[in-house]
């Protein structure tokens, strides 16, 4: 039992009273901060417009532009979508949000990186969204369907060689910036911002031997690439000609040839590595046609 024998004692009790209490609301806080770390961190965090990163500043994405780059990659619930310099996760979140894609956001900046995986926690998204933080030149990230960028020129041109070794169809798209002579297969944006989009082609380049073509005919094609671009040569029984509008596009190759009758054919195949298969139409006729590498 507790005998107060005077006004300064019970000031000072209750003074005891107060720090204890005030003790236990920190302990209880930060327990429940620990329970739900999406209560942390803004308060020390907050990202500023143009601050330094590891090769870059922090320029958020328009929230328009977002939404034209990932429609021009056709994302759909199909698609792994990764974020190359995800800073407030944003595209992660979106493509996972609003077209039901599963995404991964890498970034570098270890704040950054808390504070995306904080805004995915508030999106209730966890189940389809991640946030890495790594070194986008080091995590692997060639199980993409669509890979979205805002980096600088240099890093866009760093980052080619491995895009283009990329499973051919994988869709990308970058905010601002291009990647010098690999053309963009379209131009995108908004009124105010630019982006570009690309579709990593097959590599097609060399000689192949074609099988299933008109009857008798022995086909062979000869192909020049530079990028998505492609020209080359087919030879029908010895006769070489020109290819008519060959066409590119991920792995789907179309041209056209003069038969020995002087009919125009449509070819179309799939590119499966060394292989290919496809159709060829003439006269609204279809057959099965396909081709393989000669080494």
């Amino acid at each position: 039992m507790f005998s107060l024998t005077s006004g300064t004692s019970a000031r000072r009790l209750a003074t005891a009273f107060v720090v204890i209490g005030a003790a236990l609301w920190t302990v209880s806080a930060a327990a429940d901060a620990l329970r739900n770390p999406s209560v942390m961190g803004d308060e020390i965090f907050q990202p500023s417009v143009g601050q330094a990163g590891k090769d870059v500043i922090w320029v958020p994405t328009d929230d328009e532009l977002v939404r034209v780059m990932l429609e021009a990659a056709n994302v759909t619930p199909n698609d792994l979508v990764f974020d190359l310099g995800a800073g407030d996760g944003k595209i992660a979140i979106a493509a996972a949000r609003d077209f039901g894609a599963t995404s991964v956001g890498i970034e570098y900046n270890p704040d950054m990186a808390a504070l995306a995986q904080r805004n995915v926690e508030r999106a209730n998204l966890t189940d389809r969204v991640r946030i890495i933080r790594g070194d986008i030149f080091e995590e692997d990230f060639s199980n993409a369907t669509v890979v979205t960028l805002y980096l600088l020129p240099h890093l866009n041109m760093k980052l080619r060689p491995t895009l283009l070794d990329m499973r051919p169809g994988t869709r990308i798209v970058s905010n601002s910036f291009d990647m010098q002579d690999w053309r963009a297969d379209e131009v995108i944006g908004t009124e105010f911002r630019t982006g570009y989009f690309w579709i990593v082609p097959a590599k097609v380049a060399g000689d192949w031997s074609l099988q299933g073509m008109a009857e008798n005919d022995q086909v062979d094609l000869t192909l020049s690439q530079r990028f998505q671009e492609v020209d080359g040569t087919v030879s029908v029984n010895g006769v070489q000609q020109a290819l008519i509008e060959p066409t590119l596009r991920g792995d789907n190759l179309s041209f056209a040839y003069i038969d020995r009758q002087g009919n125009e054919r449509l070819v179309e195949l799939k590119v499966a590595g060394d292989r290919m298969a496809g159709q060829m139409n003439h006269a609204g006729v279809s057959v099965a046609v396909s081709a393989a590498r000669v080494q």
